[in-house]
């Protein structure tokens, strides 16, 4: 994609961006990779010497469910107590941390798994291990992943809640979890860009098509007088738990304000029924936003013209953005 049909970042998902991957300051987390308390900014210790690393291997199933296994610090003795810990980033209630039993897997190996049943809160969850010797947890660090089960996983259309998890190294190098847990869940597939709009395909997990069922575009900025946000709608096309519509371009455009302008895809299943953002969560790829790129197109609006493309947002959330001239 040429630097002309990039559609520029708004100020609201700068300062998600910013949050996304915020890890507290130098020497504040324990175990953190670089970061260790009292210890320098390459990772060496206090004396130089480096500190023992703890890297993770993860394997993904096909239900939703991660092992993890550790290579134990030679030497190392085991509590029972061990535990391989979750903790969602920003969190601070009782149900922001989870512990998984970290126990012997073979000759200096440990092992922990996280089966799909264990729901984990949508978020970012960070990795560490505690190995019951009195310290406090370690942060893990990225091993090998085995996440081939996770590619075009196609779960059954009628199941009540999907759960999401995509193991990820931060931008520190630092193991973590990118968790998400919805139901209903509309899934987004192939999506088909042409100058008058764009057209996209997906399935429907946990609720069932039926009359009036449409797509909707939502405008992010401030909902008008009556508290409803600007919305455009279109018919879905059905098959079974398959969808398809196409969004008009001209008619986003027609509404443009100012400006770099978001405007977030839903479905709603039936006339009535409550509407279920779209997303790209079934595959291996944590952050879609880096990875899958699409053209924004010239559009007329009045004597201008507006730039208009789709784009996965910091949430792999499905969204339009409509964006003005430079400098408007």
């Amino acid at each position: 994609m040429t630097a002309s049909s990039e559609l520029t970042m708004t100020g609201e998902e700068m300062k998600e961006s910013a949050a996304i991957e915020q890890e507290s300051a130098a020497g504040a987390e324990p175990g953190g990779a670089g970061r260790e308390k009292d210890g320098r900014a390459d990772g060496s210790g206090a004396d130089g010497a480096a500190p023992d690393e703890l890297r993770a291997d993860c394997i993904a199933d096909s239900a939703g469910g991660l092992t993890f296994d550790l290579t134990a610090p030679q030497g190392t003795a085991v509590a029972w107590s061990a535990a391989l810990v979750l903790r969602l980033r920003g969190g601070d209630g009782a149900d922001d941390e989870v512990r998984l039993p970290l126990g012997p897997n073979g000759a200096g190996r440990l092992r922990a798994v996280l089966p799909s049943t264990v729901a984990l809160a949508e978020g970012r969850w960070n990795a560490y291990a505690d190995l019951g010797d009195g310290r406090d947890p370690r942060r893990l660090l990225p091993g090998v992943n085995d996440l081939r089960s996770l590619v075009d996983r196609r779960p059954l259309a009628g199941v009540g809640r999907l759960g999401v998890r995509i193991p990820y190294a931060t931008k520190f190098g630092n193991l973590a979890l990118r968790s998400w847990l919805r139901g209903p869940h509309a899934e987004a597939g192939d999506l088909l860009v042409a100058p008058d709009g764009v057209t996209v395909t997906g399935r429907l997990y946990g609720a069932v098509p039926a009359a009036g069922a449409r797509a909707e575009a939502r405008a992010r900025r401030t909902p008008g007088p009556d508290g409803e946000p600007d919305t455009v709608s279109v018919p879905l096309t059905v098959e079974g738990p398959d969808f398809t519509f196409t969004l008009p371009y001209a008619e986003l455009a027609g509404r443009w304000e100012s400006g770099s302008e978001p405007w977030d895809l839903w479905v709603r299943p039936a006339e009535g029924a409550r509407p279920v953002r779209i997303a790209r969560l079934l595959d291996d790829v944590a952050d879609k936003k880096q990875v899958f790129s699409y053209p924004a197109l010239a559009v007329p609006c009045g004597a201008a013209q507006v730039r208009v493309g789709p784009y996965y947002t910091l949430d792999n959330d499905l969204a339009v953005r409509v964006a003005g001239p430079a400098g408007d």
